[in-house]
């Protein structure tokens, strides 16, 4: 019996980013497409099949320690960007700022999607959801550099809309204006959720 369900939850791929290898730089430069190998996509610098552990792992590992990479993108929805530059009095934010690998549309409340979702395009290209992108300093940087006085409020304006990051279950090409078929874990939410993590 299949463990995925594919929806009727379609989402159009609105823009492509790659970070480029050299620097440190979170920031993004836009791309009309991506090719996507086992390790991510090619040329960017999270890509890669392991990668050294960080922040949000830190219950798990010590700094820096070499895990599997299930951080090779950060995709994010355009809703959801749209609400956290409303919440920021700014009339909108580049996803260059964030290091965005992708931004899709049409997929509501996209960050809080199941863990281990997939993103299926039209080439049989997925990709996994791993779980919620929190929101971190490095993209409320950006914004201050563009917009002065307004990047200290990223962090709270972001929460539960920062996106999710992913990694590649198959290979191939995203191309902007792509259709993607969101496809989520059949079973049930685990009874004791909300007793954890009180």
């Amino acid at each position: 019996m299949p463990a995925l369900k594919p929806t009727d939850f379609y989402a159009t791929v609105r823009w492509i980013g790659r970070v480029p290898l050299e620097g440190d730089s979170i920031v993004a430069i836009p791309q009309d497409h991506m090719d996507l190998s086992f390790d991510g996509p090619v040329g960017e610098r999270h890509a890669g099949r392991t990668r050294p552990s960080c922040s949000r792992v830190t219950t798990q590992y010590t700094r820096g320690t070499e895990i599997a990479n299930v951080r090779q993108l950060s995709v994010l929805s355009s809703e959801e960007l749209a609400a956290i530059a409303a919440d920021m009095t700014l009339e909108e934010i580049d996803p260059v700022w964030l290091g965005a690998s992708l931004v899709i549309e049409g997929i509501p409340e996209f960050t809080l999607v199941p863990p281990s979702s997939r993103l299926q395009g039209p080439d049989g290209v997925t990709l996994v959801l791993d779980m919620e992108n929190r929101p971190c300093h490095l993209p409320a940087r950006e914004i201050e550099k563009i917009h002065p006085g307004k990047g200290k409020a990223f962090k709270s304006a972001a929460v539960h809309r920062r996106g999710v990051t992913a990694w590649v279950e198959r290979p191939g090409r995203l191309a902007l204006g792509d259709r993607l078929r969101l496809h989520i874990p059949d079973q049930p939410v685990w009874s004791h959720l909300e007793s954890v993590r009180a």
